[in-house]
């Protein structure tokens, strides 16, 4: 081997030494490794840079600013909060979100969706007093696994498409097109969630939600919820409503005709226009801000029609101009920008309106505050703000269908040739900003510089690779040992060679690795490219066997409260049958056989 060879080698050791061990972060770890390779003329200045042309790149980063987009608008939640609201079981629960995560994650940006997703977990598990560790890795592993299907899915196959462009090994190879992952992706989608659900499940630890051992959120507040006229629960008894026994809330009294009725009992039947007084604490009462069976609390009013609401809890101060008033003498609502939904005493039960009690110093309220709250409050000494809870925000449906319809529109029109995914995801941000659903100030804030320096770098490194010869040696000693195995072995071979690299350092730097190895592989065994291009894709965006090979396992990994063993042990069985089905899906799909 060559001078040069030997030191392309011992920065790809340096590379994967620093990635493992975590030293000085993956951006600044690339930067050394290919300015070495430039030092010592082992490539050129614009070979270094060539990766930051890479057309695959700006599609990743068009895909980066759509999913921050997305996750910012708040159109998604609506939809996560009418599919999972009715989930009373653990079962039910996990069935619906490792189905959607899945399906949404093979069109958008995975990294953003379970960020949206998380909240959404650790809600329901609170609720129904089950830990979070039994959710957040089936909500990654749906993630990886929904991601995989199709090329903008995961950024990893994005990365393998932009190797496929630069690549010299095959001149005028054809990039993958967006369904080519779908075959073997699809299946997949099924097989995976299916282990999740009769098999992974029994293997997840029951480990106490860390947000469980603080104290936060935890106040004891009177809410008033009002009965509408076309309430589904009018007329039904209050356990046939459902009322009876909810997690987290009690039904204190009902008020009707300025009557109170207490105790409450389960045959108590509901009137329209009835008040329902509940104890409860912030979660569960901020439920009830988006109305369901009916039901919403009675303060809100046109607070729910406005564009954009907080959640907001504060107190009131010693020398507050509110105490001895009521919300209705004081001009409460006109004076904040703001409905109280709900008061809390220091342990005293409220009883009566909302609207009609007198402050007190000290009292605790949960506001639903408008825009204009931060500036009157800050104007006040009346109340001071402990903190933020939740922000709701209505999106008009006009964009709401621009975002969500002009995405498929646009992965349809380039999966048909019509455009570029580039072109067709760059003009739809460019609609969304005209119609107001973006800010141009806000894209860069949604764009990952640190992952996009990598990409672009590992490019640079895969051409050092080919043009040192280190790909062509490295392929020469794979095909000796793997090909008397015949093709399953030279396929499964390269598969868990990608995977377990992955598993120790990134998918990124894994697939930058393999890629010229299996290209050349490809090419000296005289058979079709594009399976061992797809081989190499899935084996590095699949991985579950560790916290640190792909980022939306490193987001749960902490809140779950997981240690590094729990992903092994799940993760394991779910790699071996991803390894079947790409292996034997990929060798069917393409009819590969070793001559």
């Amino acid at each position: 081997m060559t001078t040069d060879g030997i030191i392309v080698i011992i920065v790809i050791a340096f590379i994967i030494g620093s990635l493992y061990f975590n030293y000085i972060g993956p951006g600044l770890t690339f930067i050394i490794g290919i300015v070495t390779l430039g030092i010592a003329k082992i490539l050129t200045p614009g070979e270094i840079l060539s990766g930051f042309a890479n057309e695959q790149i700006a599609v990743i980063v068009m895909l980066l600013v759509l999913g921050d987009i997305i996750k910012k608008s708040g159109v998604i939640d609506d939809i996560f909060i009418k599919t999972f609201e009715r989930a009373k079981t653990y079962k039910q629960f996990m069935g619906r979100m490792t189905v959607m995560v899945a399906v949404f994650s093979a069109f958008l940006n995975n990294t953003p969706l379970v960020a949206l997703m998380m909240p959404f977990v650790s809600d329901w598990s609170k609720k129904n007093n089950i830990s979070a560790s039994k959710l957040l890795i089936p909500l990654s592993y749906a993630a990886i696994i929904g991601g995989c299907a199709t090329l903008i899915g995961t950024s990893t196959n994005l990365v393998v498409n932009s190797l496929v462009v630069d690549q010299r090994i095959i001149p005028g190879l054809e990039p993958l097109n967006i369904f080519d992952f779908s075959i073997v992706g699809f299946p997949m989608i099924i097989i995976g969630i299916s282990y999740l659900m009769f098999f992974g499940f029994r293997l997840l630890p029951d480990y106490k939600d860390i947000v469980d051992t603080v104290s936060d959120n935890t106040r004891e507040y009177i809410a008033e919820v009002r009965v509408a006229r076309k309430a589904s629960i009018k007329g039904k008894t209050i356990e046939d409503a459902g009322l009876r026994n909810l997690k987290g809330l009690f039904l204190v009294e009902i008020l009707r005709d300025e009557q109170a009725i207490k105790p409450v009992t389960p045959q108590t039947r509901i009137s329209a226009n009835d008040i329902l007084m509940f104890a409860g604490n912030t979660a569960t009462i901020s439920d009830f801000v988006t109305s369901k069976q009916g039901l919403q609390l009675a303060q809100v009013g046109m607070f729910s029609k406005k564009p954009r609401t907080e959640l907001i809890e504060v107190v009131v101060s010693h020398n507050s101009t509110l105490i001895s008033k009521t919300a209705k003498t004081s001009g409460f609502r006109g004076k904040f920008d703001a409905a109280i939904i709900a008061i809390h005493r220091n342990g005293e039960r409220i009883s009566g309106k909302i609207g009609d009690v007198r402050f007190r110093a000290g009292d605790v309220l949960l506001l639903l505050a408008g825009e204009d709250f931060p500036k009157s409050i800050a104007e006040s000494n009346d109340i001071y703000s402990i903190s933020k809870i939740k922000e709701y925000k209505k999106v008009p449906l006009y964009q709401s269908i621009a975002l969500i319809g002009g995405t498929f529109v646009a992965i349809i029109i380039a999966a048909f040739g019509i455009t570029s995914l580039f072109v067709s995801l760059l003009s739809l941000i460019i609609l969304l900003i005209i119609i107001g659903v973006a800010s141009s100030k806000d894209i860069p804030k949604g764009i990952d510089f640190n992952l996009v320096l990598v990409i672009a770098l590992s490019l640079a490194l895969g051409t050092a690779m080919v043009k040192t010869g280190v790909a062509e040696t490295v392929s020469h000693y794979t095909f000796e040992l793997l090909t008397p195995l015949g093709i399953v072995g030279v396929m499964a071979g390269i598969f868990i060679l990608t995977n377990l690299l992955g598993a120790i350092v990134t998918n990124k730097a894994a697939v930058a690795l393999i890629f010229p190895i299996a290209l050349t592989l490809a090419v000296n065994l005289h058979l079709n490219p594009k399976p061992f291009i797809l081989l190499v894709a899935f084996a590095g965006a699949a991985s579950f066997i560790t916290p640190i090979g792909y980022q939306t396992n490193l987001m749960v990994y902490g809140p779950g409260r997981y240690k590094f063993y729990d992903f092994f042990k799940i993760g394991l069985p779910l790699t071996i049958l991803y390894l079947i089905a790409t292996v034997g899906g990929l060798i069917w799909q393409f009819d590969l056989r070793l001559n």
